[in-house]
């Protein structure tokens, strides 16, 4: 899959001819440019200036294992690096997290990539241009159902359903957000167990950091979340992993850099400044004999909060499913892996709009590619990476076969939303 990536020279190489000319046209003008740091007067943006037009930046996050990228931008200086200083901002909720990105109270934010489209498209929230400027993450999270499904003999998707079918009553399974990530794994790998997320059981939002206690009291069967809520619920010996979202789709999107269309336009020195210095720390993530260290930090209280082996050890793709089984999983939670990570493809926004559509949150067919277009920076994307050579794919679009066997083709997306046996 790395033969498909090269370096956009294209870009990096016009970038540094316009930076020649306008530099040298801007040579005795007050020395504006010999007050950027060395790494944005790489290229040069708007109004013939490189320079970040707002240098603080509040970027929110959730208290997970994959929000590190922006915590390690602020925390070993990426920001400082290109101009501007970032504040991670800790929020309670998703809906907190939509609602500072809509109104502006934070500039960006550490989301989840459906919210980003329910947003977009009116769904989940009020209705907004949003913008999602690069991936955070693939992989990492999971499904975990409780000790006493286990002890029924829900062992895994197959058991559960037969389960459910064969002991009906109300089943609950919890998601982080209706249009975000978890919901689209959980409905998903519920469906394709043969069991309705709509009809057969009940779904219900929890904030990530309050899974556990919530399953801890009972209030649910299971639920899908990020790390390290499902580590911790093996941790405390209240649940087991039943399956990782990686093993629904090996190397799915899943949270982003994200925030609106109107601050890209308003601050697009600020926006790709921001861009470079969590492509940097998604860099430095990625080197694995770094990853303990990265785990020390974003354990701490003001970040996830949570033990700190609980942390590390499905950073170290060292999992354990609580009832017996452990193994390395290569397919681990990925920041970088050479650029593959970080390239918000148009293929990966269609395929949550397709699952908006087949769930009946979306109540017709959008324009899939045309929302796509609209939603993920390429051509943005493309020049913060020339600056801090980060290669990028030669397509936009990917297919996948997913765990129910059927493959996801970009080319037929209406066709595809309309597939499923099983669909609202």
């Amino acid at each position: 899959m790395k033969d498909d990536l090269k370096p956009d020279t294209t870009v990096a190489d016009t970038s540094r001819r316009d930076f020649i000319k306008k530099s040298s046209a801007l040579a005795g003008a007050a020395g504006i440019m010999s007050l950027v740091p060395d790494a944005i007067r790489q290229g040069a943006w708007a109004a013939g200036s490189d320079a970040p037009e707002k240098t603080d930046v509040k970027i929110g996050f959730i208290p997970l294992t994959d929000c590190a990228s922006v915590v390690i931008a602020a925390e070993k200086g990426f920001d400082k690096k290109y101009g501007i200083k970032i504040t991670p901002s800790k929020e309670a909720s998703w809906a907190a997290v939509r609602d500072k990105l809509v109104n502006g109270e934070n500039d960006a934010s550490h989301v989840l990539y459906g919210l980003i489209y329910g947003v977009q498209m009116g769904i989940g929230g009020p209705k907004k241009d949003m913008a999602i400027l690069l991936n955070l993450n693939h992989n990492g999270q999971a499904i975990t159902l409780s000790k006493q499904l286990y002890d029924k003999g829900a062992k895994d998707g197959p058991s559960l359903a037969a389960l459910i079918k064969k002991e009906p009553r109300e089943y609950t399974f919890a998601h982080t957000f209706p249009t975000g990530t978890h919901a689209m794994w959980i409905y998903y790998w519920l469906a394709a167990q043969g069991v309705n997320p709509f009809t057969e059981v009940k779904t219900i939002t929890v904030p990530p950091p309050q899974m556990v206690a919530n399953m801890r009291v009972g209030n649910m069967d299971g639920y899908c979340v990020g790390e390290p809520w499902n580590a911790r619920a093996i941790h405390d010996k209240i649940g087991y992993t039943a399956v990782t979202t990686q093993d629904i789709w090996k190397d799915h999107p899943e949270k982003v850099l994200g925030t609106t269309a109107e601050f890209v336009q308003k601050y697009p020195n600020t926006t790709r400044a921001m861009m470079m210095a969590v492509m940097e720390a998604s860099k430095y993530i990625d080197t694995m004999s770094n990853r303990s260290e990265v785990a020390k930090i974003i354990s701490d209280k003001a970040y996830v909060n949570a033990p700190f082996d609980v942390v590390e050890d499905r950073m170290l793709g060292q999992y354990d499913d609580g009832v017996g089984k452990k193994w390395q999983d290569p397919n681990y939670m990925k920041f970088y892996n050479d650029g593959l990570v970080n390239y918000p493809y148009l293929s990966d926004g269609m395929w949550f709009l397709t699952q908006h559509k087949r769930w009946g949150l979306l109540k017709d067919h959008p324009d899939y590619l045309a929302v796509a277009k609209k939603v993920n920076q390429i051509e943005l994307y493309k020049q913060a990476a020339a600056q801090v050579k980060v290669p990028v794919p030669k397509d936009p679009m990917r297919s996948m076969k997913m765990i129910d066997g059927v493959t996801w083709d970009p080319k037929n997306p209406k066709g595809y939303a309309d597939g499923f046996k099983i669909k609202v």
